[in-house]
């Protein structure tokens, strides 16, 4: 949580402006972790991933692949997504009501058909389908990528990935790929101990790495 105030700053100095709370769960996710957590050592209560999201964002990754099935985890949301109230439980047995104000994002690769009923999809409003990018949203996230590791951005690199792996392998681009090719870039200038820089040698051997699966087709 941030906190900024100027020195000029005269309003009520028992409010702080703060950044809203953006929570990720992932396939570890269980329907205990959406209740209150007991330590019975420290006599304290872990809050839920929703709780801790309120006001902000809780992103629920790879959903459908969690350790308890789809079904059962909309269930546990329903009177939440509808009241915008939800009940905790003590572990004394006893119930209390918080708000459930945080915006629900669910991302799966998944047919959302099926994972649930039609009934339940009516309960997710917006239904966003995210396709690849294009060539040149793709030449956008590579350079901004380079940015962030300070590497000296060239477009030639983009065309040979596009021509060696997208165009000759028939892999589909994704807007992750950037990222995680220059990953291994920077990796594999580490372990040399040289400095990560856009050659077709050092990018091959990323993308080689990267696309495991299309290598042992050759």
């Amino acid at each position: 949580m941030s906190c900024k105030r100027h020195a000029d700053d005269t309003s009520d100095r028992r409010y702080a402006r703060v950044a809203r709370p953006v929570v990720l769960a992932g396939g570890e996710l269980t329907l205990e972790q959406l209740d209150l957590q007991y330590d019975a050592y420290t006599k304290l209560y872990q809050a839920p991933f929703q709780v801790k999201a309120n006001g902000g964002v809780l992103i629920l990754d790879d959903f459908g692949r969690q350790r308890v099935p789809p079904k059962d985890l909309l269930n546990r949301w329903i009177v939440p997504l509808e009241k915008r109230i939800d009940f905790l439980t003590l572990h004394t047995g006893g119930k209390f009501p918080v708000p459930f104000d945080t915006l629900l994002i669910m991302a799966t690769n998944l047919e959302p058909s099926q994972l649930v009923e039609e009934a339940f999809l009516r309960r997710i409003h917006y239904k966003i389908q995210i396709h690849g990018p294009d060539p040149d949203q793709y030449a956008e996230i590579f350079a901004r990528c380079c940015d962030e590791r300070k590497i000296q951005y060239d477009h030639d690199s983009v065309l040979y990935i596009y021509q060696e792996y997208y165009g000759r392998q028939g892999i589909h681009p994704r807007a992750c790929h950037p990222r995680d090719i220059l990953d291994h870039l920077v990796d594999i200038a580490r372990f040399y101990e040289g400095k990560p820089v856009l050659t077709n040698d050092i990018v091959d051997r990323a993308c080689r790495s990267y696309f495991l699966d299309d290598v042992r087709k050759e």
